[in-house]
């Protein structure tokens, strides 16, 4: 399982349109991956049809909603400091509020939030949040609630998702829920439950109404897309037992791109994230064949030793690894690679680093995740392995890492130069309100003078400089079609 953080978006507080006759308000923010997010437009769909109307104002909500993620130590410490900001506030301002906290960390925490510590109202975890209005039910009753029950079938693919701060231009689509790669370091299979696929109908119907609605990109989303299976419903584990109709009829990841990409030939269609394990030349190949799927690819290694590979029970070597780089390369020549990497797992040498930094030097990534390793409760790591590795050697790492990734990064930049690229515009330039920014196929950040251009504009952009991750350049044409 990958995960990547966004930290521009951590802490983001969640608004829709307002109802007229709803009259209960509901502050809610998330935190964690872009799942978390995800779910909490779920949650702001199912609350909103219950009365509630979303609000910014945290001293007038009647329940606040906290989205969580275990993945890193920070993450959880930072929703510690929110819960102890919202009790205050209901302790001396709104004695009614409700508090409840919501995903991985409700999973994992939920007697000593509720029990021992006294903290919350309401605990829902993941596959939870079609209880939500009886567990508010529950609480409304003066009783604590709790659901964490993690589900064997729960996708939500009956739930259209309130699109919520959003741009109307890109959207995320979930595709999967759970996971059954057991990471040694990772808490998300035991926060999320087992891998379950959703019925691809439901999300051809999610993508078109998106289109219907305006949105001209999407993103696949799930633990690990590569490893989507559908065969009429259940868990990936058991499709061995699945009829030989269910099998000979079943859609795998790469039949899946290419059905999103068939029934929408004029939207940006991305996915995230991937496993290297999982990753088969079938998908590179409907990438190869169809325009509007992205040309770039998320593809988390972890470490670039062997050996550590083999303690995070990362079931791919890094010879393999090569092996799939060179495959995306040969089939896909300009396509963009990320990376997720953990500097310091336990018993890391400093030989193990300097294959990761060699790792590093062989695929030049565009641009990267990069984190000192951090002990989560729970994980196989922490009951096999010794936290070993001196903070001060992991901090020393993760600089030396983060050196190259720039190094690297720049020069995968400036391979634009004085090339024209396609560029979706999604917002204004943070930097200057006379300038779009927008993103390539490659998910490069683009920057150039708005013009007569609008959000929304796939617009035909020649780089005339670059920063060492963005690109700078004029629109030369609109390649709307």
């Amino acid at each position: 399982m990958e995960k990547t953080i966004d930290e521009t978006k951590q802490g983001e507080t969640l608004v829709i349109p307002q109802k007229k006759e709803n009259t209960k308000k509901l502050f809610i923010e998330s935190y964690g991956c872009s799942m978390n997010f995800s779910d909490s437009e779920i949650v702001a769909s199912i609350l909103n049809k219950e009365g509630f109307n979303t609000t910014q104002n945290l001293e007038e909500a009647d329940l606040v909603l906290v989205n969580t993620c275990s993945i890193r130590d920070k993450a959880e410490q930072t929703v510690r400091k929110r819960l102890q900001k919202y009790n205050a506030i209901k302790r001396d301002i709104n004695p009614k509020m409700k508090v409840g906290v919501l995903g991985c960390m409700a999973e994992r925490l939920k007697s000593k939030f509720l029990e021992e510590e006294k903290i919350v109202d309401l605990v829902v975890g993941p596959d939870a949040y079609k209880d939500l209005p009886n567990l508010i039910a529950e609480v409304d009753e003066g009783r604590d609630a709790i659901n964490v029950i993690l589900s064997k079938e729960e996708t939500y693919g009956d739930i259209s998702p309130v699109r919520l701060n959003s741009n109307g231009v890109t959207a995320f689509v979930s595709i999967t829920r759970g996971c059954d790669n057991m990471c040694t370091f990772c808490v998300v299979p035991f926060t999320r439950g087992r891998e379950r696929s959703r019925d691809p109908q439901s999300i051809i119907e999610e993508v078109n109404d998106l289109w219907n609605k305006g949105y001209k990109e999407i993103t696949l989303l799930g633990q690990n897309v590569d490893s989507y299976l559908w065969y009429g419903g259940g868990m990936k584990k058991d499709f061995d037992k699945a009829s030989d109709i269910e099998k000979a009829t079943a859609t795998d990841f790469a039949k899946l791109l290419e059905l999103c990409a068939k029934a929408q030939p004029k939207m940006r269609i991305r996915f995230s994230t991937s496993n290297p394990q999982d990753m088969h030349l079938e998908v590179i190949e409907t990438m190869a064949k169809y325009d509007n799927i992205c040309n770039h690819i998320h593809l988390p290694v972890q470490s670039g030793s062997n050996r550590i590979l083999k303690a995070m029970n990362r079931l791919h070597t890094r010879e393999e690894y090569f092996t799939l780089i060179d495959n995306i390369k040969r089939i896909i020549p300009n396509c963009s690679i990320s990376q997720d990497m953990i500097s310091g797992f336990p018993t890391e040498t400093e030989q193990d680093h300097q294959d990761t930094l060699s790792l590093m030097e062989y695929v030049k990534y565009n641009f990267g995740y990069m984190f000192t390793y951090s002990e989560r409760p729970g994980t196989l790591a922490e009951r096999k392995f010794e936290d070993d590795v001196p903070e001060e050697t992991k901090s020393r790492r993760l600089r030396e890492i983060i050196a190259l990734q720039l190094i690297h990064s720049e020069f995968r930049t400036r391979e634009f130069l004085n090339t024209t690229v396609e560029v979706l515009v999604e917002r204004e330039s943070k930097k200057s309100n006379q300038e779009w920014s927008g993103r390539t196929q490659q998910n490069i950040v683009v920057v150039f003078p708005k013009e007569n251009y609008k959000i929304g504009d796939f617009v035909n952009v020649i780089v005339t400089d670059c920063t060492k991750a963005t690109l700078i350049g004029k629109a030369v044409s609109n390649a709307n079609n």
